[in-house]
This record gives structure tokens, C-alpha cells and sequence, in this order.
């Protein structure tokens, strides 16, 4: 969940009191009809074609929940901020898609396995992301996919993991899959539709098939 608006979205920020005024950035709540269909057709490509079961972690107000959900797949959201989830419940509203209060570091899901984890602008907030990542791996079934959308902000004080970064993170879980793993990197940053402006800082997708 990141603002172009603050230096650091992560740190010290009262999740549940920005959620009334959280879908007014262009690219959390979609309501431009263009950078809604961006997302759109982004999602399509990083989502298996088949529905399945994708888990939302940090999904805030549900709307990339939604966009996934409208392609078929049974959605389970999971965020820190209980008025966020309110916002996500209402949002998707008779849809196949639950949302639970909790932290995306560790998903409250028990048993539960997907065939996709998708997380946007999050895990750079997290402590230890190797951990994460290993522990996100395990939530996912056989051929099972990380969807990852992040990016680096800001240049006098920098913050967020770069698309270098997290593809080292990544890639010894993904030689552990052997022959079936896969990483593929996506650029994002010269795509103004997707934020509703130009950006010029470091904005991508990461795909990691196990």
C-alpha cells in the first residue's frame, strides 16, 4: 500500500484512519476506467488461466481483490487494518472471496494452500523478507505462483526493494522447485495508465512459478 504522497507509506502510518481516503490514489481505487483496465490486463497476464484460489496479502480496500475475482478466482484478502477489511467485504460483496483481519508476514489461513499469493507494494514494509517469502512459498500448492508488484521510492531517502534485490531473494526457492520454477521480472514504471500520472521511479512485477 504505498502514497505517492509520503516519504516512507510504511512506517508510523494509522492504517485504519487513511482507509476512508485510501481509494482516492488513482491506482488503489481504480475508478478511473483507464487504470482500472490496466490493472485489468496486467492481472491477466500474471494469473494462471484457470481460476483458482489466490490469496490478496496487504490488500487494503479489495480493489485488485475485486479485478481478480471478476476473472473467476475464489479470493481469500488479508490486511492489518480492520476498517480496510470492512472496506474489502463491502467491495466484494456476494463474490466467492473472504477477507480475514491479520498480518501478511503470516497469513491467519491454517491449512488452506493456493495456487496464487499476490501481494502489491507490501513486502517491502515487512521485517526479514527472506523469512516471508519462504513462508508465503509454503501457502502455495504444486505449481503454485508468487505475483509480486514492488518497487523503490523516493531519492533523497530511498525505500523499497528492488526488482535486483527480491529477484535474489527469490531465486533459491525457486531452484528448489527445480525444472517447474520459473522467474520472469515485468517493468512497470514507464506505464503511466496503471498509476494514473507518470512515475519516475523504479515500479515492477516479479512472477515466481514453483
Amino acid at each position: 500500500m504505498v502514497s505517492d504522497s509520503v516519504t516512507n507509506p510504511g512506517a508510523g502510518v494509522d492504517w485504519d484512519a487513511e482507509s476512508a481516503t485510501f481509494d482516492e490514489e488513482p491506482d488503489h481505487g481504480l475508478r478511473d476506467p483507464a487504470v482500472r483496465a490496466a490493472w485489468a490486463a496486467r492481472l491477466r497476464t500474471w494469473l494462471p488461466d484457470r481460476p483458482g484460489d489466490l490469496l490478496d496479502v496487504g490488500c487494503g480496500t479489495g480493489s485488485l481483490s475485486l479485478l481478480a475475482s471478476e476473472e473467476g478466482h475464489r479470493v481469500t484478502g488479508v490486511d492489518l487494518s480492520p476498517r480496510m477489511i470492512d472496506r474489502a467485504r463491502a467491495k466484494l460483496a456476494g463474490r466467492d472471496a473472504a477477507f480475514l483481519v491479520g498480518d501478511a508476514a503470516a497469513p491467519p489461513v491454517g491449512e488452506q494452500r493456493y495456487d496464487v499469493l499476490f501481494c502489491r507494494h507490501v513486502l517491502w514494509t515487512l521485517p526479514a523478507p527472506e523469512r516471508v517469502l519462504r513462508h508465503w512459498r509454503g501457502l502455495l500448492r504444486p505449481g503454485g505462483r508468487l505475483v509480486l508488484v514492488e518497487g523503490v521510492w523516493g531519492t533523497v531517502h530511498p525505500v523499497g526493494l528492488s526488482a535486483d534485490r527480491l529477484t535474489a531473494l527469490l531465486r533459491p526457492l525457486v531452484a528448489e522447485a527445480g525444472e517447474s520454477g520459473g522467474l520472469r521480472v515485468e517493468p512497470l514504471s514507464d506505464d503511466a495508465r496503471l498509476w494514473g500520472h507518470e512515475v519516475d521511479d523504479e515500479r515492477f512485477a516479479l512472477v515466481a512459478t514453483f
